[in-house]
């Protein structure tokens, strides 16, 4: 009922955020003569900041149509090469019809950036993307709102996540790739990689593991108290409600993205206080430029998208209650996962010093599980000052970390 209760106070709320939107058009819009009303400026501040509070935010675009490769300025197109119910994979194509450029760009690495499914969007590596288009051709997990996806496409697990990974890369080809992978996903593509091995198949040249809760064991976080605090039940029973039939995926079991974004904003709930009032300030302020960051920040960040009650029910278990893939117990598809099987993909692990998601030392838990990788197919970067986010987006990302996974890439 929470779900439904919910979706009841947007539809109350929706109007006054569209009334307070217009209201803050009236009072600011050049050459509006409401704007010389004394106070005009305060009153179109607060009026913007309530409909920021109050309009559902929907998921943005990645919004990436050129970037600047070996010197040549090249337009990108999104390409869906494969589709499943709850994700799509997506290439940004660089086209160019320059013989010089084309020559340049042919034989770049080839990347599989496999964003986390914990919430927002996969535009959240938006910046990401951005930065490695400059060197490499890159495919994303785009993964689908659980609340889109009809009944009758069945449930997905996490074993189903490392199954679609698995079909990722083998329809991109093992041979040539590199994966990336950010934050949550570290689990299922190491699972993935791991399986692919001991059949037998093709593997990756390389695999980049960023702040990923290998093992949850290392320096626990809030994140992690949280989840082992409580038993499994309890997740059940408070944060997996059925989506309203308003939806698609009407009656399909989901952790809603609500909740997860009561939980983001539950973390730092200080922070977000003050970045909201400076952003009024900067509005009385005129302050244009700050502002329009604070919009472009929280316009991701409120988008957030639900997830299927399986799959998060099987990430509370197998990965931050029973630690099943670093004691060795892990199962999928009734095969079990050993990552002691990987022999041949170059393994690079990343942690952000300041990190309070995936603690120091729960990714570069890998180099111990990896055991059949001799030592110089293995390295490990811990990013000095740097939080979660800013190990994959931002400055340092773009100054410190892209260089180390660009070279870690290309010499292998």
């Amino acid at each position: 009922m929470l779900y439904h209760a919910h979706e009841l106070y947007r539809s109350w709320l929706t109007p006054l955020a569209h009334l307070s939107h217009a209201h803050a058009k009236i009072l600011s819009a050049p050459g509006s003569w409401w704007s010389y009303w004394p106070g005009a400026q305060r009153m179109a501040a607060g009026y913007e900041l309530l409909h920021r509070v109050g309009k559902e935010y929907e998921k943005p675009e990645f919004g990436i149509r050129s970037v600047t490769a070996h010197g040549h300025q090249v337009p990108i197109v999104e390409v869906q090469t494969l589709s499943r119910p709850f994700c799509n994979l997506v290439r940004f194509k660089r086209f160019s019809d320059d013989p010089d450029t084309i020559d340049d760009l042919k034989d770049d690495p080839i990347v599989l950036l496999v964003a986390p499914l914990s919430g927002h969007h996969s535009t959240l590596l938006r910046d990401t993307v951005r930065t490695l288009l400059a060197d490499h051709k890159v495919y994303i997990t785009d993964w689908v709102d659980a609340r889109m996806v009809p009944l009758s496409e069945g449930g997905f697990t996490l074993d189903d996540y490392v199954s679609y990974i698995q079909d990722f890369i083998r329809h991109i080809g093992a041979k040539n790739l590199n994966v990336i992978s950010v934050c949550q996903p570290t689990v299922p593509v190491l699972a993935a990689i791991s399986l692919l091995a001991a059949k037998g198949e093709p593997t990756p040249r390389t695999m980049t593991l960023m702040g990923g809760p290998i093992d949850t064991r290392e320096s626990p976080t809030q994140v992690n108290t949280l989840a082992t605090t409580k038993p499994l039940s309890w997740f059940e029973n408070n944060v997996v409600f059925p989506v309203p039939h308003s939806y698609p995926g009407n009656g399909r079991l989901v952790y809603p993205g609500f909740l997860q974004h009561m939980g983001f904003v539950a973390m730092n709930p200080n922070r977000h206080f003050e970045s909201h009032w400076d952003f009024y300030r900067d509005l009385v302020r005129g302050d244009l430029e700050d502002a329009d960051s604070h919009r472009r920040f929280y316009d991701e960040y409120n988008a957030v998208l639900d997830m299927p009650a399986e799959y998060y029910l099987d990430t509370i278990r197998i990965v931050f209650q029973q630690h099943l893939l670093p004691r060795g117990e892990w199962d999928v598809g009734g095969e079990r996962v050993n990552p002691a099987a990987i022999a041949n993909t170059a393994l690079l692990t990343i942690e952000g010093e300041l990190d309070d998601i995936s603690g120091l030392g729960q990714t570069q838990a890998a180099h111990r599980l990896c055991s059949g990788l001799p030592e110089q197919k293995k390295q490990h970067f811990m990013v000095r000052g740097a939080g979660h986010y800013g190990i994959f987006s931002g400055r340092r990302w773009r100054e410190q970390v892209y260089p180390k996974v660009s070279a870690f890439i290309r010499n292998r």
